[in-house]
């Protein structure tokens, strides 16, 4: 893979735009390569493309970079606008080689990663220590054999973490780490490896421990992901965070998640691009069935010569920057098919000292999972899955000042909770009722937590869409992480990696391989699949692809 921590020269063959005399049209900017939105992939891909010699401009429509990965300040305390813990990124292979620490980003971490907190009788709770020894004694404690399979869980990630994540984040199709991913795996394993993938995290849970807690913590983990725990891929996905949060824990920078999307600007701009901010895309320009730039509302006109990246979600890209006539039906009947992952309510307190947990180990924990033990999760989710608002939800709880002293006065703790409304029940009335569910939640487990409150800052899904266009109906992964929809099925089938049908554009967002998510990986396979396209030896490969998905879309799916 090819990643660089150093910046190039920057490259001197864009055409310079000069001030327009007055009453006369603006001229055309002149550039190879344009980004639309300077969310983290897209600081990504500028990056990985200006580091290849490539002139490039960013545009971004609201008046700071990193999308999803913001702070705002209120009166002196930090509140992450939308992501806040980011065990992916601090392992992100592809964030790791960017240097980001030389641009001002430091991680910050809590004395202890996650503690699964199911209900109030728990007085300790399922716990994630920072050391993997002291996380199986605590499972030892409660099931003797539990911390050895854990131990074991823990080797056996440490022998194939990297292999994996290259697979994950840094390639697509996935072919090149996979030969290190099956020696970490062994060939007589793998049969075993597949199926224990392919497991729910329900069953993954009760298959290898004797015990609660260690199931709680991956199902914990899995509901960070909108697949239900008794689906094939929740197992994974839990099983992937835990192990992260086992391996880097659950940091967050220091000073506020805005601070890693400061960084990437800084490490694409000493890279060579141009990054500007309060510059909403209008329309991206298609002709002969080639993407040839971008207009924004405001009538400024830029060419790109070799590639255009969107760093939008799906139907963003596909709704509203292309022209209607560039989607062929084919294409939009299986865009019809898209699904978001599920509605996200997300609350935000100052309070006025640290939650008073029962759990005696919540307390020094980056990340909260409340409210649900194994059973509960299952309930919840089917509550979901039938359009029902859960009476008791389950709920992600992040304990900021803890993570990062910094983002608050002394003694008092900033705190976010999020958790999920069904699909299509995200009116006014349904919020309301989810968040005074979800604070009798935490009452439950950390009873006078109510006389702490400075003040609560509500982000409803239609809030969230409101702020950020990529967070359709309050989803926050770019589109349902269930199997139906990964690989070669996201955003649509046939897509899958960062090529789209129109030749130069890409698609370099959570809407494609790997998914939601802060680690870079689809901002990076975006801007790898450009300059591959635009190489001798990826002429050719390129054709072929294209072909290929003009002869899929170009008639309507036989199954609708």
């Amino acid at each position: 893979m090819a990643l660089r921590p150093t910046a190039p020269t920057p490259t001197a063959d864009a055409t310079p735009t000069e001030p327009a005399p007055t009453g006369a049209a603006r001229p055309t900017q002149i550039v190879d390569a344009v980004v639309v939105g300077a969310g983290h992939h897209g600081l990504v891909a500028a990056t990985t493309l200006a580091d290849a010699g490539w002139d490039v401009l960013v545009l971004e429509a609201r008046d700071t970079v990193g999308g999803a990965v913001s702070s705002r300040d209120v009166d002196g305390w930090v509140m992450d606008e939308f992501s806040a813990c980011h065990p992916l990124g601090a392992a992100s292979p592809v964030l790791r080689a960017l240097d980001l620490p030389a641009y001002g980003l430091q991680w910050a971490h809590a004395p202890r990663p996650v503690v699964h907190v199911a209900d109030a009788d728990d007085r300790h709770g399922s716990t994630v220590e920072t050391r993997a020894e002291d996380t199986a004694a605590l499972l030892d404690a409660e099931h003797p054999g539990d911390g050895q399979t854990w131990l074991r869980m823990v080797h056996q990630w440490e022998s194939i973490r990297e292999p994996l994540l290259a697979s994950l984040l840094t390639a697509w199709p996935r072919v090149r780490p996979i030969p290190a991913l099956l020696a970490g795996i062994g060939a007589a394993q793998l049969p075993d490896f597949v199926r224990f993938a392919l497991l729910p995290v329900d069953r993954m849970g009760v298959e290898l421990f004797g015990g609660a807690r260690g199931g709680q913590i991956l199902a914990g983990n899995a509901m960070h992901a909108d697949i239900p725990p008794e689906a094939p891929g929740s197992g994974l996905f839990g099983w992937i965070m835990s192990m992260l949060a086992q391996d880097v824990g659950f940091p967050s920078p220091r000073g506020g998640t805005q601070r890693l999307a400061d960084a990437l600007a800084a490490r694409a701009r000493a890279a060579g691009a141009q990054v500007e901010t309060g510059q909403r895309v209008a329309r991206i320009a298609v002709s002969g069935g080639r993407a040839h730039g971008v207009e924004t509302v405001d009538g400024r006109r830029v060419r790109a010569r070799r590639a255009v990246i969107a760093d939008t979600s799906a139907p963003d890209l596909y709704d509203r920057l292309l022209p209607a006539d560039a989607v062929p039906a084919g294409l939009r009947a299986r865009l019809d098919r898209f699904a978001w992952d599920l509605p996200t309510l997300k609350l935000n307190y100052r309070l006025s000292a640290p939650m008073p947990w029962l759990a005696e180990r919540a307390r020094g924990a980056a990340v909260v999972h409340a409210g649900q033990d194994r059973n509960g999760l299952v309930r919840w989710s089917a509550d979901l899955g039938s359009d029902r608002v859960p009476e008791r939800p389950f709920a992600l709880v992040g304990q900021m000042s803890t993570i990062d002293p910094t983002r608050s006065p002394d003694g008092t703790e900033t705190l976010w909770l999020y958790t999920h409304l069904p699909r299509g029940v995200t009116d006014t009335a349904a919020a309301r009722q989810l968040t005074h569910a979800s604070e009798s939640l935490l009452e439950d487990l950390a009873p006078g937590w109510r006389d702490l409150v400075v003040d609560r800052w509500d982000q409803t899904p239609e809030g969230l869409h409101g702020s950020n266009a990529n967070l359709g109906d309050g989803a926050v992964g770019g589109g349902t992480m269930q199997l139906f929809q990964q690989a070669i099925w996201r955003p649509t089938t046939g897509l899958g990696g960062p090529r789209t049908h129109v030749a130069g554009l890409y698609l370099g967002s959570a809407a494609v391989h790997p998914g939601g998510g802060v680690h870079g990986g689809c901002g990076y396979l975006a801007a790898r699949a450009a300059l591959a396209d635009r190489s001798w030896w990826g002429r050719p490969a390129r054709h072929l692809s294209l072909a290929a998905l003009h002869r899929l879309h170009a008639e309507l799916p036989t199954v609708r």
